[in-house]
């Protein structure tokens, strides 16, 4: 966006958190993940190469693992492919947009005038940075869940037919697990007309199972009822009782939807 200029850093730490769903423990690992070399290299403060290079290889594992289980009958060819077309640096530079990064960086007097928060380079370097951060402070279940949100509309509009409606899946689950049936909320809705991004929350009775984000309410709400299926198999599995994609699993207990800093 033309113009944009940087906010506080308690601002900008606090809008990032409520945008991804994530309450950070140590807020100064946010902070490291949203300082470029530039701005280090006048302050003496560290920067974000790091955390970039280990949000690389976290974002590589979490959109494979995601990958494989909601394409299990891709080869490896068609899973190299789809992995390329989600995680490159226009679309890590259009979810670090969808975010607020770019008026949350810190950067050198040089690249604050060179336009330095649009640069596609500095924009996905910095979600990487971001996907790094989430891993040091909360691990990577949570970070994969994030990844997941982030990710699975795109995995979608991608995959045609592959993926199917888990918003009748979930519900066919919840009604034989809790005797209820989830609720979508709309938490926030952003962009211009012509370019709107919503997140939707959804929850059976209260309780909180997941979030998702797409270009549409119903895109959103498929993504929440996608993580929520991931949810609710990460909950069953380890009794033994997993919930397979496309069919109903045992008993469980529910999995919030919102990374806190009460549990990793």
């Amino acid at each position: 966006m033309a113009g944009s200029q940087r906010l506080s850093d308690t601002d900008a730490i606090r809008g990032i958190e409520e945008r991804l769903g994530c309450q950070f423990r140590a807020p100064e690992v946010l902070g490291i993940a949203l300082t470029h070399r530039s701005f280090s290299a006048t302050r003496g403060a560290p920067n974000n190469e790091k955390l970039e290079f280990l949000g690389d290889a976290v974002l590589a594992l979490a959109v494979s693992d995601l990958l494989m289980k909601q394409f299990p009958h891709y080869h490896e060819g068609e899973l190299s492919k789809l992995r390329a077309s989600l995680v490159n640096a226009r679309v890590l530079a259009q979810k670090a947009q969808a975010l607020g990064l770019g008026e949350a960086l810190r950067l050198g007097k040089g690249e604050e005038k060179s336009g330095g928060r649009e640069k596609e380079s500095i924009l996905a370097a910095g979600f990487e940075a971001l996907v790094g951060a989430i891993y040091l402070d909360r691990g990577f279940a949570a970070a994969r869940r994030i990844v997941a949100r982030q990710f699975m509309p795109d995995m979608q509009s991608r995959s045609g037919a592959a993926v199917e409606d888990c918003k009748t899946r979930l519900q066919e689950i919840t009604q034989k697990l809790f005797k209820a049936t989830p609720t979508y909320t709309l938490v926030m809705e952003t962009g211009p007309d012509h370019a709107k991004h919503f997140v939707s929350q959804i929850s059976v009775a209260g309780r909180a199972l997941g979030r998702g984000e797409g270009k549409s309410k119903k895109s959103a709400e498929q993504a929440a009822a996608m993580e929520a299926l991931e949810a609710l198999r990460g909950e069953v599995e380890p009794q033994g009782q997993g919930v397979p994609a496309g069919r109903e699993g045992g008993a469980a207990r529910t999995a919030p939807g919102t990374e806190t800093a009460g549990a990793r």
